[in-house]
Protein backbone atom coordinates (compact mmCIF):
# COMPACT_ATOMS: atom_id res chain seq x y z
CA UNK A 1 0.00 0.00 0.00
CA UNK A 2 1.05 3.14 -0.87
CA UNK A 3 1.01 5.61 2.43
CA UNK A 4 -0.37 8.66 2.15
CA UNK A 5 1.45 11.58 4.48
CA UNK A 6 -0.92 13.52 6.60
CA UNK A 7 -1.25 14.68 10.04
CA UNK A 8 -1.89 12.30 12.79
CA UNK A 9 -3.84 13.48 15.82
CA UNK A 10 -4.83 11.53 18.55
CA UNK A 11 -8.65 11.87 19.46
CA UNK A 12 -7.69 12.77 22.92
CA UNK A 13 -5.28 15.74 22.28
CA UNK A 14 -6.70 18.69 23.51
CA UNK A 15 -7.81 22.29 21.21
CA UNK A 16 -8.97 22.05 17.46
CA UNK A 17 -7.47 19.51 15.12
CA UNK A 18 -7.10 19.55 11.28
CA UNK A 19 -6.63 16.08 11.07
CA UNK A 20 -9.28 14.52 9.37
CA UNK A 21 -7.44 11.12 8.76
CA UNK A 22 -5.97 10.21 11.68
CA UNK A 23 -4.20 6.91 9.42
CA UNK A 24 -5.24 6.14 5.61
CA UNK A 25 -3.07 4.01 3.25
CA UNK A 26 -4.36 4.71 -0.33
CA UNK A 27 -4.11 1.02 -2.14
CA UNK A 28 -2.25 0.43 -5.16
CA UNK A 29 -5.45 -0.99 -7.01
CA UNK A 30 -8.63 1.79 -6.82
CA UNK A 31 -11.86 0.28 -6.63
CA UNK A 32 -13.85 -0.22 -9.56
CA UNK A 33 -16.50 1.66 -10.05
CA UNK A 34 -20.10 2.21 -12.09
CA UNK A 35 -22.22 5.01 -14.05
CA UNK A 36 -23.71 7.18 -11.48
CA UNK A 37 -26.90 8.06 -13.68
CA UNK A 38 -30.42 9.97 -13.22
CA UNK A 39 -33.29 8.15 -12.82
CA UNK A 40 -37.20 8.79 -12.34
CA UNK A 41 -36.50 9.27 -8.34
CA UNK A 42 -33.03 11.51 -9.39
CA UNK A 43 -34.23 13.19 -12.44
CA UNK A 44 -31.46 15.33 -14.19
CA UNK A 45 -32.64 18.88 -13.22
CA UNK A 46 -30.87 22.28 -14.64
CA UNK A 47 -31.68 24.90 -12.13
CA UNK A 48 -29.56 27.91 -11.43
CA UNK A 49 -26.73 27.97 -8.42
CA UNK A 50 -28.02 30.44 -5.83
CA UNK A 51 -25.17 28.90 -2.55
CA UNK A 52 -23.42 25.59 -2.05
CA UNK A 53 -23.23 22.98 0.53
CA UNK A 54 -19.96 21.30 2.09
CA UNK A 55 -21.02 18.35 3.40
CA UNK A 56 -18.79 16.36 5.91
CA UNK A 57 -19.42 12.94 7.70
CA UNK A 58 -18.75 11.77 10.70
CA UNK A 59 -16.71 8.57 9.56
CA UNK A 60 -17.14 6.36 13.04
CA UNK A 61 -21.12 6.16 12.78
CA UNK A 62 -21.13 5.86 9.04
CA UNK A 63 -18.68 2.18 9.85
CA UNK A 64 -20.40 1.22 12.54
CA UNK A 65 -24.43 1.91 11.10
CA UNK A 66 -22.88 0.09 7.51
CA UNK A 67 -22.76 -2.97 9.59
CA UNK A 68 -25.82 -3.41 10.10
CA UNK A 69 -27.71 -1.36 6.67
CA UNK A 70 -25.27 -1.11 3.98
CA UNK A 71 -22.08 -3.36 2.41
CA UNK A 72 -18.72 -2.91 4.54
CA UNK A 73 -16.92 -0.21 2.98
CA UNK A 74 -13.12 -2.15 3.36
CA UNK A 75 -11.15 0.88 2.55
CA UNK A 76 -12.75 3.37 4.97
CA UNK A 77 -13.87 0.79 7.63
CA UNK A 78 -10.87 -1.94 7.94
CA UNK A 79 -7.64 -2.55 6.72
CA UNK A 80 -5.78 -0.26 9.29
CA UNK A 81 -7.41 3.05 8.21
CA UNK A 82 -8.73 5.74 10.64
CA UNK A 83 -11.12 8.65 9.76
CA UNK A 84 -13.10 11.22 12.02
CA UNK A 85 -14.81 13.53 9.26
CA UNK A 86 -14.42 12.80 6.07
CA UNK A 87 -15.75 14.60 2.50
CA UNK A 88 -18.92 13.56 1.65
CA UNK A 89 -19.29 16.58 -1.40
CA UNK A 90 -19.66 20.06 -2.04
CA UNK A 91 -23.43 20.54 -3.37
CA UNK A 92 -24.56 23.24 -5.60
CA UNK A 93 -27.88 24.76 -4.08
CA UNK A 94 -30.42 26.55 -6.38
CA UNK A 95 -32.22 29.86 -5.86
CA UNK A 96 -34.98 28.58 -3.78
CA UNK A 97 -35.94 24.45 -2.57
CA UNK A 98 -34.83 22.88 -5.71
CA UNK A 99 -31.23 22.29 -6.28
CA UNK A 100 -29.51 21.19 -10.08
CA UNK A 101 -28.75 17.63 -10.14
CA UNK A 102 -26.84 15.10 -13.28
CA UNK A 103 -26.72 18.45 -15.01
CA UNK A 104 -24.43 16.75 -18.08
CA UNK A 105 -23.66 13.40 -19.18
CA UNK A 106 -20.15 12.38 -17.51
CA UNK A 107 -17.92 8.77 -17.79
CA UNK A 108 -16.52 6.89 -15.82
CA UNK A 109 -13.52 8.99 -12.98
CA UNK A 110 -10.06 8.01 -14.27
CA UNK A 111 -7.64 6.92 -11.37
CA UNK A 112 -5.54 9.81 -11.46
CA UNK A 113 -8.47 11.84 -10.90
CA UNK A 114 -9.63 9.50 -7.72
CA UNK A 115 -6.44 8.61 -5.98
CA UNK A 116 -4.92 11.80 -4.45
CA UNK A 117 -8.43 12.76 -2.72
CA UNK A 118 -9.19 8.87 -1.52
CA UNK A 119 -8.01 9.67 2.44
CA UNK A 120 -10.28 12.75 1.96
CA UNK A 121 -13.22 10.71 0.50
CA UNK A 122 -12.66 7.80 1.09
CA UNK A 123 -15.09 5.97 -1.62
CA UNK A 124 -13.84 6.05 -5.30
CA UNK A 125 -17.94 5.27 -5.82
CA UNK A 126 -18.65 8.20 -3.91
CA UNK A 127 -16.67 10.09 -5.49
CA UNK A 128 -17.94 8.53 -9.03
CA UNK A 129 -21.56 9.70 -7.65
CA UNK A 130 -20.64 13.26 -6.46
CA UNK A 131 -18.95 14.12 -9.60
CA UNK A 132 -21.96 12.65 -12.18
CA UNK A 133 -25.02 14.27 -9.86
CA UNK A 134 -23.07 17.55 -8.25
CA UNK A 135 -20.03 18.60 -10.30
CA UNK A 136 -21.24 18.15 -13.68
CA UNK A 137 -23.54 21.55 -12.53
CA UNK A 138 -20.52 23.67 -12.18
CA UNK A 139 -19.83 25.52 -15.38
CA UNK A 140 -16.76 25.34 -16.21
CA UNK A 141 -15.31 22.99 -14.08
CA UNK A 142 -13.69 19.74 -14.84
CA UNK A 143 -13.41 16.29 -12.32
CA UNK A 144 -9.87 17.16 -11.25
CA UNK A 145 -11.26 20.90 -10.50
CA UNK A 146 -14.05 20.19 -8.66
CA UNK A 147 -12.15 17.60 -6.55
CA UNK A 148 -9.53 20.32 -5.98
CA UNK A 149 -11.61 23.11 -5.24
CA UNK A 150 -13.90 20.36 -2.63
CA UNK A 151 -11.24 19.52 -0.98
CA UNK A 152 -9.48 22.84 -0.43
CA UNK A 153 -12.50 23.73 1.58
CA UNK A 154 -12.63 20.58 3.50
CA UNK A 155 -8.61 20.89 3.88
CA UNK A 156 -8.69 23.99 5.68
CA UNK A 157 -11.87 22.96 8.33
CA UNK A 158 -10.41 21.98 12.10
CA UNK A 159 -12.13 20.63 14.72
CA UNK A 160 -13.00 20.60 18.41
CA UNK A 161 -11.96 18.01 20.50
CA UNK A 162 -15.09 15.22 19.69
CA UNK A 163 -13.94 13.11 22.10
CA UNK A 164 -14.37 14.99 24.68
CA UNK A 165 -17.53 16.44 22.96
CA UNK A 166 -19.24 12.49 22.84
CA UNK A 167 -18.65 12.00 26.58
CA UNK A 168 -21.11 14.50 27.83
CA UNK A 169 -24.34 15.80 27.12
CA UNK A 170 -24.71 17.72 23.95
CA UNK A 171 -27.19 19.22 21.79
CA UNK A 172 -26.94 20.28 17.98
CA UNK A 173 -26.38 23.67 18.48
CA UNK A 174 -23.84 23.18 21.49
CA UNK A 175 -21.96 20.89 18.82
CA UNK A 176 -22.31 23.32 16.05
CA UNK A 177 -20.68 26.29 18.32
CA UNK A 178 -17.67 23.93 19.33
CA UNK A 179 -17.12 23.64 15.49
CA UNK A 180 -17.78 27.16 14.66
CA UNK A 181 -15.32 27.98 17.62
CA UNK A 182 -12.30 26.06 15.95
CA UNK A 183 -13.01 27.97 12.57
CA UNK A 184 -12.84 31.69 12.47
CA UNK A 185 -15.73 33.13 10.13
CA UNK A 186 -18.14 30.44 11.27
CA UNK A 187 -21.17 30.82 13.43
CA UNK A 188 -23.75 28.06 14.45
CA UNK A 189 -26.02 29.61 12.22
CA UNK A 190 -23.94 28.82 9.04
CA UNK A 191 -24.06 25.45 9.25
CA UNK A 192 -26.36 22.40 10.12
CA UNK A 193 -26.40 19.33 12.37
CA UNK A 194 -28.43 15.37 10.81
CA UNK A 195 -28.10 12.45 13.16
CA UNK A 196 -29.83 9.17 13.01
CA UNK A 197 -33.22 8.16 14.05
CA UNK A 198 -31.50 7.72 17.06
CA UNK A 199 -30.17 10.74 17.69
CA UNK A 200 -26.20 9.69 16.57
CA UNK A 201 -24.33 12.06 14.91
CA UNK A 202 -24.11 11.54 11.09
CA UNK A 203 -22.88 15.10 9.07
CA UNK A 204 -22.50 18.18 9.01
CA UNK A 205 -23.34 20.64 6.19
CA UNK A 206 -21.49 23.92 5.78
CA UNK A 207 -23.66 26.54 3.83
CA UNK A 208 -21.50 28.63 1.68
CA UNK A 209 -22.55 31.37 -1.15
CA UNK A 210 -21.33 31.15 -4.82
CA UNK A 211 -18.10 32.51 -4.01
CA UNK A 212 -17.34 29.81 -1.33
CA UNK A 213 -17.59 31.88 1.47
CA UNK A 214 -19.37 30.93 4.71
CA UNK A 215 -23.39 32.08 4.95
CA UNK A 216 -25.95 31.74 7.39
CA UNK A 217 -28.19 28.49 6.10
CA UNK A 218 -31.35 29.20 4.23
CA UNK A 219 -34.14 27.81 6.81
CA UNK A 220 -35.66 25.45 4.28
CA UNK A 221 -32.55 23.18 4.41
CA UNK A 222 -33.32 21.37 7.30
CA UNK A 223 -31.35 19.27 9.77
CA UNK A 224 -31.78 18.70 13.55
CA UNK A 225 -33.03 22.12 15.75
CA UNK A 226 -30.50 24.07 18.53
CA UNK A 227 -31.45 22.29 21.49
CA UNK A 228 -32.21 18.55 19.60
CA UNK A 229 -29.82 16.10 21.95
CA UNK A 230 -27.22 14.52 19.18
CA UNK A 231 -24.76 11.66 20.41
CA UNK A 232 -21.09 11.19 18.91
CA UNK A 233 -19.65 7.61 18.38
CA UNK A 234 -16.32 7.57 18.74
CA UNK A 235 -15.92 3.73 18.61
CA UNK A 236 -14.69 0.81 20.87
CA UNK A 237 -12.38 2.99 22.35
Amino acid sequence: MRRIALAVLALTLPGAAGAQAYSCAVPDRIEPVHADLPSARQPRRVVPIGSYTLAISWSPQFCRAGADSRPPSGFQCDQGNRFGFTLHGLWPDGRDKEWPQYCRSTGILPARVVRPHMCATPSAQLMQHEWAKHGTCMTGYSPAQYFARSNALYGKLRYPDMEALSRRPLTAGALAAAIAGANPGLTPQMMRITADRQGWLDEVWLCLDTRFRYQPCPAHQGGLSASAPVKIWRGAR
